[in-house]
Order: C-alpha cells, then sequence, then structure tokens
C-alpha cells in the first residue's frame, strides 16, 4: 500500500512538473512574441563609395572586421540573470531582405527598444558614414502566394568552424546578395534572418580548458566533441564542458593526432573570439510553390563558399509540413529566437555571414545612401540668414550665416530643378523682411513676382521694379553717366563697357582687336568728356561716324590725350586703320541696340531712371525681370552687364562715406554667367569693404568663361552645391573633400545641398543642408508696386523719342 502511495505520488509530480513546463512553455512562448512589440527595426545603408573598386583584397578584409567590432559591441544586450532565467535572453536579429514589392537588398537590425539608443550610437560610431533610421516593418510575402523557408545548421559540432572572409577569396557577401538580386520587382521577396545573443565568456574558457587538455594528453579528442551539437541538445554543452576536472577520465593519458592537432588550433582560434549563440533562417515567397523553392535553392548554394571539408560546413532543415512552415513563418515575423538548431559561432564567422555594405559590391540592387549626410562644426552660427537646416542621425540644426561672413559672398552651382530658386527665394525674402536693401535680377521673370510677393505693405514703396519690356514708359539705364564729383570713374565706365562688348561678342574675338579696343575707348571718353552735348552710347556711333558731331565734342574735350588721337591719328590713318573702315566694325556693335524698339528708349536716354548709389544707402529693393523670352538673349544680357557694371561703380564710390556706416547691399544673380564681366574678380576681392554682397546662381561649371571661374573658386567666401552633372562633380570634389565625393554631388536629392561655409573668416568642413519649402506670397500689393514704379522711374515713350530726334536735330 505505502509503495502503490509513493508511486502515485511521484505520477503526480511528474504531471505537475509536466503542466507546469507545458504552462511555463507556453508563457516563454507569448512572452517571446511580445517582445517581438518592443523592439525597434533599423535599415542600415551606405554611400556608395566608387573608390572601392581600387581596394585590393587586404584592405576590403580590413573594412569587414569592422563588423566585428560591432558584433564585440553587442554584448551590451545582457538581461540580469533571473530576467534572463523568467522570459529567456534578450536577442538581437539581423536581417538581409527583399520586399515583395521591389527590388533593393536592405539590410536590418531588430533590437530590443530599451537597447536601441545605445544600439544606434554603436552603429554609427563602429561605422560614422552610416546611414541608419527606424523604420516600419517589412514584408516579404505575396499576399496571393507560396513560401518556402529551411534553417541553416552547422553539420558538424559547432566547435569546429566554417571557412571566412579571411580564408576566401573575395567578399562572401557578394555571392549571398547576388543570390537575393536575382527576385522579380513584385510578387517574389526573400530573408535571411540571424536571430543572436551573446554567450557567456566563461564557455569559451572552458572550451579552450578542454582542448589544452587534449593537448596534456588529460582528454581524448573525442570528448572535446561529443554532446556539443548544439544544433539538437545545447544544453550538453554545458555538461561535457562544466563537468568536474576530477573524472576518472580526465586521469587518463591520451595523445593526440597531428591532423587532431590541427583540428585544435582552428577549436581555440574560434573560441578566442566573441561567441554567440546564432540561429539562422532563410525564408522565400513567390506566386508558387515551385518558384518559391527555386529561389530557396539558389540562397542555400550561395553559402557553400563557407564549407571546408576538413572542419565544417552549413546544412539546411527545410521546412515542408503546412503546420510547422506556418509556425516557422509566425517566428520569423516576430524574431522568437529558436532554441532547437541553434548553434554557436564567433563575431568571425558571424561578420562572413552578414555585414553591413560599407565594402562597394557589384552587386545590382543594393540599397545605398543616394548621397551622403554630414553634421555642421560645433561652431555654427546660431543667427544670421537661415539657409535651411541640418538633419543628421535624428538630430535638426538650423544653419545660418551671419552678415560678417556674408560679406565674403555666396555661390551656388546646381542643375535645374534642383531647388536652387527655392534657395535664393528663401534668402531673398528674409532679407525683404528685415529691412535689408537687395537686388534680384531674374534672367527669366518667372520668380521676380513671387518675390514681390514677400514685400510687406510698409515696404512697398522702397520697391524700385525695372521692366524692360514695358515699352509704353520705359526707364531710362545710361551707363556712360557718372558722378561728375568723382571724374576718375569715367575709366572705369569705359574698361566696363568694353568688358561687356567683350562679352557679348566674345564669339567672334578677332572682331575685338587691339584697334577695335583703341577707336572704342577713345569713342567712349570723347563722348563722356562733354555730357551736356550727349553721353549716352548712342552719341558713341555718333562721334564715330559724323565728322561734324566729332568737331563738336572736340571743341569742348580737355583730356589732351583723346584729342590727340583723333586729331592726329584717327583723321589722318590710312589702310585697314583707317577711320572710314574702323566705323563699320564699332557702330555695328550698337546698331543692334539702338536700332532695337524696346532697347532705343532705354540706353538712349541721357539720366538713368533711378540712382544705384541711392538705392544702396537707402536700403531700397531694385528688382530687375530681364525675361530672355520677351527681350531677347542678347538685350537681356545688355541691359544685366550694364546694371551689375552700374552696380560696382557705385559700390566703390562709398570711398566718400566711413566704411562702418556703409549699409549692406545684397545682390542677387541667377544664371550669374550672363551678367558678369571679368570685373567679377574685382568686385570679390574688393567689394567687401564697400559693403556689396554677391549671391551668385547657375547651373554648370560649363558656363564660365576661364578667368571668372578662377575669381569665382578663388575669391567666394562660401559656397552651395545642389545636384550637378559628373564632370562638374569631379571639380566640386576637390572643394567639398573629404567630406564629400563626386558620387554624392551627382546623387544628392532635390532641395539638399552642401556646403561650405565661411564661419567667422575660417572656412569650416562641409556639411548637409535641406531648404526649407518656399513661404507663400501675397499677391495684393504686387501690381501696386509694379504700376509705382512704372509712374515714378518710367517716362512716356513718345517723350523720350521725341528727346532723341530733337538731340539730333540740335547738333
Amino acid at each position: 500500500m505505502f509503495l502503490f502511495a509513493l508511486y502515485a505520488l511521484f505520477v503526480l509530480v511528474v504531471i505537475g512538473i509536466g503542466v507546469f513546463l507545458y504552462i511555463l512553455n507556453g508563457m516563454l512562448e507569448k512572452k517571446e512574441v511580445s517582445r517581438s512589440f518592443e523592439m525597434d527595426l533599423f535599415l542600415v545603408a551606405f554611400p556608395r563609395d566608387v573608390k572601392d573598386r581600387e581596394l585590393g583584397a587586404e584592405q576590403v578584409r580590413e573594412k569587414i572586421a569592422l563588423m566585428e567590432n560591432f558584433f564585440s559591441s553587442v554584448r551590451i544586450i545582457k538581461d540580469s540573470s533571473w530576467r534572463a532565467f523568467l522570459y529567456g535572453a534578450s536577442t538581437l536579429s539581423l536581417e538581409l531582405a527583399v520586399s515583395h514589392v521591389g527590388e533593393e537588398i536592405h539590410f536590418y537590425v531588430a533590437v530590443p527598444r530599451k537597447f536601441s539608443a545605445s544600439m544606434e550610437k554603436m552603429m554609427q560610431g563602429t561605422f560614422p558614414v552610416a546611414y541608419v533610421e527606424r523604420v516600419k516593418d517589412y514584408n516579404i510575402f505575396n499576399p496571393e502566394g507560396a513560401a518556402a523557408a529551411c534553417r541553416i545548421v552547422l553539420k558538424k559540432t559547432p566547435l569546429m568552424p566554417v571557412k571566412t572572409y579571411r580564408e576566401l577569396p573575395g567578399d562572401p557577401l557578394k555571392e549571398i546578395t547576388n543570390s537575393f538580386s536575382k527576385l522579380s520587382r513584385e510578387g517574389e521577396g526573400a530573408v535571411f534572418q540571424l536571430n543572436i545573443k551573446p554567450v557567456g565568456r566563461e564557455l569559451a574558457m572552458r572550451i579552450v580548458s578542454h582542448v589544452r587538455d587534449v593537448y596534456k594528453g588529460k582528454r581524448s579528442f573525442k570528448d572535446v566533441g561529443r554532446g556539443l551539437d548544439v544544433t539538437r541538445e545545447f544544453g550538453e554543452i554545458f555538461s561535457a564542458l562544466f563537468s568536474s576536472k576530477n573524472d576518472k577520465k580526465d586521469e587518463m593519458t591520451h595523445r593526440a593526432t597531428p591532423k587532431e592537432e590541427e583540428y585544435l588550433k582552428r577549436m581555440e582560434a574560434k573560441a578566442s573570439k566573441d561567441l554567440f549563440q546564432v540561429s539562422m533562417r532563410l525564408i522565400t515567397s513567390a506566386a508558387t510553390t515551385e518558384r518559391a523553392e527555386q529561389i530557396l535553392d539558389s540562397l542555400e548554394a550561395a553559402f557553400s563558399q563557407f564549407e571546408d571539408p576538413e572542419l565544417n560546413s552549413f546544412g539546411f532543415e527545410r521546412v515542408t509540413n503546412p503546420s510547422a512552415l506556418k509556425k516557422f513563418i509566425y517566428r520569423f515575423s516576430f524574431r522568437v529566437f529558436s532554441e532547437a538548431g541553434s548553434m554557436i559561432m564567433n563575431s568571425e564567422e558571424l561578420s562572413s555571414l552578414y555585414h553591413f555594405p560599407n565594402v562597394l559590391l557589384d552587386t545590382p540592387k543594393i540599397k545605398f545612401v543616394k548621397a551622403k549626410e554630414a553634421p555642421p562644426p560645433p561652431d555654427a552660427p546660431r543667427e544670421g540668414l537661415l539657409l535651411g537646416y541640418n538633419a543628421y542621425r535624428g538630430t535638426e540644426t538650423a544653419i545660418r550665416l551671419p552678415s560678417e561672413d556674408r560679406r565674403r559672398h555666396f555661390y551656388i552651382i546646381g542643375q535645374t530643378g534642383t531647388g536652387k530658386s527655392v534657395f535664393l527665394k528663401n534668402m531673398i525674402r528674409q532679407d525683404i523682411e528685415d529691412g535689408k536693401g537687395l537686388c534680384f535680377i531674374d534672367p527669366h521673370g518667372q520668380e521676380i513676382e513671387e518675390v514681390m510677393g514677400y514685400v510687406p505693405e510698409h515696404r512697398v514703396k522702397d520697391v524700385v521694379y525695372f521692366d524692360p519690356a514695358d515699352i509704353s514708359r520705359p526707364m531710362g539705364l545710361n551707363m556712360l553717366e557718372y558722378d561728375t564729383r568723382f571724374p576718375e570713374q569715367k575709366t572705369m565706365v569705359v574698361n566696363e563697357l568694353f568688358g561687356i562688348f567683350q562679352k557679348l561678342y566674345g564669339g567672334v574675338p578677332e572682331s575685338l582687336g587691339p584697334m577695335f579696343e583703341q577707336y572704342f575707348r577713345n569713342a567712349t571718353l570723347l563722348v563722356m568728356e562733354d555730357p551736356s552735348t550727349g553721353n549716352t552710347m548712342l552719341e558713341i556711333s555718333r562721334v564715330m561716324a559724323d565728322k561734324d558731331f566729332r568737331d563738336l565734342k572736340l571743341s569742348h574735350c580737355g583730356n589732351i590725350v583723346v584729342r590727340s588721337f583723333w586729331e592726329t591719328i584717327a583723321e589722318k590713318a590710312g589702310g585697314e586703320a583707317s577711320l572710314a573702315n574702323m566705323v563699320p566694325y564699332i557702330t555695328s556693335k550698337f546698331d543692334n541696340f539702338l536700332a532695337n524698339e524696346i532697347m532705343r528708349p532705354i540706353i538712349a536716354q541721357e539720366k538713368s531712371a533711378f540712382n544705384f548709389r541711392d538705392i544702396m544707402d537707402n536700403k531700397k529693393i531694385l528688382l530687375i525681370n530681364l525675361s530672355k523670352g520677351r527681350l531677347g538673349e542678347l538685350n537681356s544680357s545688355l541691359l544685366g552687364l550694364i546694371i551689375v557694371g552700374k552696380l560696382l561703380i557705385a559700390a566703390l564710390s562709398r570711398t566718400d562715406i566711413p566704411e562702418e556706416i556703409r549699409n549692406d547691399f545684397y545682390v542677387y544673380l541667377d544664371e550669374f554667367q550672363n551678367v558678369t564681366t571679368p570685373s567679377i574678380a574685382t568686385i570679390l576681392s574688393e567689394a567687401r569693404k564697400y559693403r556689396l554682397n554677391l549671391t551668385m546662381a547657375h547651373q554648370f561649371i560649363g558656363q564660365l568663361e576661364e578667368n571668372i571661374k578662377k575669381a569665382v573658386f578663388g575669391n567666394v567666401g562660401s559656397m552651395a552645391a545642389f545636384r550637378v552633372g559628373s564632370e562638374d562633380a569631379e571639380f566640386l570634389e576637390k572643394q567639398l573633400a573629404p567630406v564629400f565625393m563626386a558620387s554624392d554631388l551627382v546623387n544628392v536629392d532635390n532641395f539638399s545641398c552642401y556646403v561650405k561655409l565661411l564661419i567667422k573668416g575660417k572656412t569650416a568642413t562641409p556639411f548637409s543642408v535641406r531648404t526649407y519649402p518656399p513661404n507663400p506670397f501675397n499677391r495684393e500689393y504686387i501690381e501696386k508696386m509694379k504700376e509705382y514704379s512704372r509712374l515714378t522711374f518710367g517716362r512716356p515713350r513718345d517723350e523720350i523719342e521725341h528727346e532723341i530726334m530733337q538731340s539730333f536735330a540740335r547738333m
């Protein structure tokens, strides 16, 4: 009776333990699933570095080795012993995946949320150029298709290593990713998932201890391997490795063979690096089961490269039972670690199987960062013009440029549609709102109305709107006009005007030779000697062709050199240098404009409609509409060149007031290559002290003449580069290295750019900037501003034409 009661008690205890374990297992399963909701998924991508193609095999291995450093850092993902006992240890999931829609190969890391911040810092600390972003989960499964799956296991004892990247001839990731790249864009997906958790260092120490026991003859080689197949009995590792050293077998003496000694060295080498318990899955999805299995076959084949017949290799346990497959996919989806089939691997083996694409692979479809991002310098200004914001590793920083640094000018380059105009308009809007003086020259006439919409009501009368296409009330623009208080301006005017014609007719340089220059300069100076008898470009043609008019001008000329030229050289010269021969060369250049119905009433007026010096000193807003579609390219360029020239002359005239009271005046030149002459070098180097601050934008470097290109890149203080073509990218890389490369410049997104700023007079390290969207503008005052400028600065066309006719009739 007693025995029966004892037996019954034993049965009840066994049943109780079984029920307890069943309930506990269910609770742990639920806990593992719920834990997946407490994980963050990170997408990790790298910029495509074409220079990696030049790396040798050893250099490639050095870059892969960074992943070993990362795995060593992963040891922070460790729960307390009590928590690990109750709920299981926290795991990290590394995933290489292609979604069922799309064909890019993505690299993911899933980590428990409580470790997310630390993990993100570790990834970015180990891989400074990596783009790391929290993302929503992906889906590889065709909703109307089928799936295939397998568990990856080691064929031999987990103490035996597989081949690693240090032994393979190339990057092992290439073969794995190549197999992923063959999936169709829609309806096919795949994933390679590694769930890992660090193993205590005690295990490594015991493995090394056992290996050394074999060397000493205290243990046979077979004893080291026995019970270590963690794909089936992970717990046996501990029973084998933590058995007492006083075991009777230890007293026996064994001698390892040379081959066994080589195996022991490899085991010891494996245990010398950080160890992890690893569970690996391959899952594919396609329209049919047959296609899903074909994809899986291809993925499995990529792992044959790791096989070492003498040591270890990977096997694949297919999951074919529908119920088991469903559970397998369920556990993958929730990133549940699978003890069954798990194995011990070290950081070198893991890095061979999975590393971030910090080495350029020739595999197509890998998700690379199109363009790199970089942080601003620590001393980035907190005051000044708002250029945009820097977004880097989850932190946004406003980017500003103080007035002092703006005086060294700003250069902007980028293809059409990349965001240059938005960038410019945001700068202009702020200057208008801040009450600053500025000039905006719009070569297309498309942006100027929006800029006018930024003008607040209290600044409406500060606006001077110059629209040459308004032929009913033309505004005068006389390049030859100068301040008689500064007679030295005459030479500046002549030099600038000659530079303008060189710019306009540079396509036929033979027509602008030394003789042309001599006649041109002396004709212009003669006209300017006596403004009262006519002082416009119209008179330059007349002084060449009309002897009576020339004699009138000579009678008022006080410049002995000019007088001598006309009286002793020009009128007496013969042959090709004769006056009769030179007249057509020069007058033909002017007649193109003087005969034009739009241009003549503008450039033939004696007095300019507005005073550039007054606009600068009184912080007015000068808006220039040079629409090429309405004016023609040549006319648009001439007017733009004249305006820039007059701005320079007006700025240099500020010598009559102390530098500290000169107001900053900001000039915005879109497509600036059309409105600048070699005198741009003077503006860039000298105009800073006169507070004439340029912001120049254009599309590609080939638009610039060599001397202007040298002047810009030799003198400009700050620059912003939006997306450019490959040729320009190669050139600009020198300006932005070592932070950004040519590949970044050709791939940067719209409304993003790379900037190199002058900060407190010193060039800062380049960094990335995203522009803000344009502010809405108000149309309420636009027509009012246009009409105010027409009535204030324009004159009736008939009146102007009558004056021109009268001037010819008088002389």
